[in-house]
């Protein structure tokens, strides 16, 4: 039986649906995050049309915008990038006047993206969904509320909190239930069925490869032969969590590093990975200026590389919180940049995230006991920066948590990227 699971961009969602100046509400992320799940569960009483079906696609494009307009007063149109074409209807039919709403989904970046800025432009509102977080992981249906982690919190300006040892938090065994699912599977909704062995999980989770290599793939390029994408995305995997050298990367695959950035750019389109790009302003120091990969989903990061072993390499741990750390961001209303920071010196931050206000540095350390040592690239961190250093976090999962003093603190990373109960 599948779970459904709470998402906190319902809200955002909602509000926007009702706003006068947010008519066309495109919603993209990857396929299976739960798109068409959750605006079906939003919006009941919209009509809905799948341009993934080739019959009703031509139907559909068969109409004037005016026969669009009387037909279709709400409507969720799905898998847009299928038939990029209808977005022209769209506009005609908003530019038409009135009050109908239209929602668009598509899990293909490039595409959609391209074809909405250049149909929809001034016209639409665009969110992005993503793999499910794992407070939205702890909840037990729609009408559970998801409640801001600490992490969402301490962004979002409150002070920073006084941690308990995390085995003393309330609903512990929840939060590390979820935290450990998270760690194992990844965020697809499909997953979090109640009857789903392992063995089933891996099963869709090799189909969910298989899949998009097939479709989204297909919708991105006109590839010849798949095998070497294949191959460059099974290479990547493999490097989540590292610097990213497009060179190597290509001789290790056979192909021009042009092609290589390419394939890269494709994964990023397609929310497969992020790349969090290096932080360099600061003309003084000798600064790292490569990107550093990092997969959005550490179930399809574990299973391109074959490792069914409960145990995650140092890579692909950071990889994880990394990624966790970036979806939460995402469903915050606030101007926000994310980076990491090499130095020539060997000093490296692997998160830097900048707000208006300054930036918040993170350290992350699959260890399970934290060592004094696991800081020593956030000290002193505030002079390479050109704004102020609010403060600098030890994630690790070492349950008892250290204030080394008023400017680094070292917690669980679970404890951080939940809530704060005692």
């Amino acid at each position: 039986m599948l779970t459904r699971k709470s998402r906190l961009e319902s809200k955002l969602i909602n509000a926007l649906s009702n706003s006068p100046v947010a008519r066309i509400l495109v919603l993209t992320g990857a396929r299976q995050v739960g798109k068409t799940t959750l605006l079906r569960h939003l919006f009941p009483h919209y009509s809905y049309i799948n341009m993934d079906e080739p019959l009703l696609r031509k139907e559909v494009m068969d109409m004037s915008a005016s026969q669009w307009t009387t037909a279709y007063e709400n409507v969720i149109v799905d898998e847009v990038q299928k038939c990029p074409e209808v977005l022209e209807m769209i506009k005609a039919a908003h530019d038409r006047g009135g009050d109908q709403r239209y929602i668009v989904t598509g899990s293909c970046q490039l595409m959609l993206m391209k074809d909405v800025k250049e149909s929809l432009a001034g016209r639409c509102t665009i969110q992005e969904l993503y793999p499910l977080t794992i407070p939205e992981l702890m909840t037990n249906g729609w009408t559970d509320e998801v409640v801001y982690s600490a992490f969402q919190k301490i962004i979002l300006g409150q002070s920073i909190p006084e941690f308990i040892p995390f085995r003393l938090q309330k609903n512990y065994e929840q939060k590390l239930a979820a935290y450990e699912f998270y760690l194992q599977n990844g965020g697809y909704p499909a997953l979090v069925a109640s009857a789903m062995k392992a063995s089933d999980k891996q099963k869709w989770l090799k189909n969910y490869i298989k899949t998009y290599l097939e479709r989204d793939i297909r919708d991105l390029a006109d590839f010849k032969s798949l095998e070497p994408f294949t191959a460059l995305k099974k290479a990547s995997a493999i490097s989540t969590g590292h610097a990213l050298n497009y060179s190597s990367l290509a001789r290790e695959v056979g192909v021009s590093p042009n092609t290589a950035q390419r394939f890269v750019q494709y994964l990023v389109m397609s929310y497969q990975v992020i790349l969090l790009q290096p932080w360099y302003r600061n003309e003084l120091k000798r600064l790292s200026k490569m990107p550093k990969l990092h997969y959005l989903d550490p179930g399809i990061q574990r299973t391109l590389v074959g490792n069914v072993n409960p145990h995650l390499s140092g890579s692909e741990f950071e990889s994880a919180i990394v990624a966790e750390m970036y979806k939460q961001l995402q469903y915050l209303d606030i101007d926000a940049s994310v980076y990491h920071l090499r130095t020539s010196d060997g000093r490296e931050v692997d998160l830097l995230i900048e707000t208006p206000q300054g930036y918040y540095a993170f350290e992350i350390k699959m260890s399970s006991n934290y060592n004094h040592t696991d800081n020593r690239h956030l000290r002193n961190l505030e002079e390479i920066l050109d704004k102020p250093l609010l403060h600098s976090f030890v994630l690790s999962q070492d349950p008892k948590p250290n204030q080394m003093n008023s400017a680094i603190t070292a917690v669980h990373a679970a404890n951080f990227l939940t809530s704060i109960s005692t």
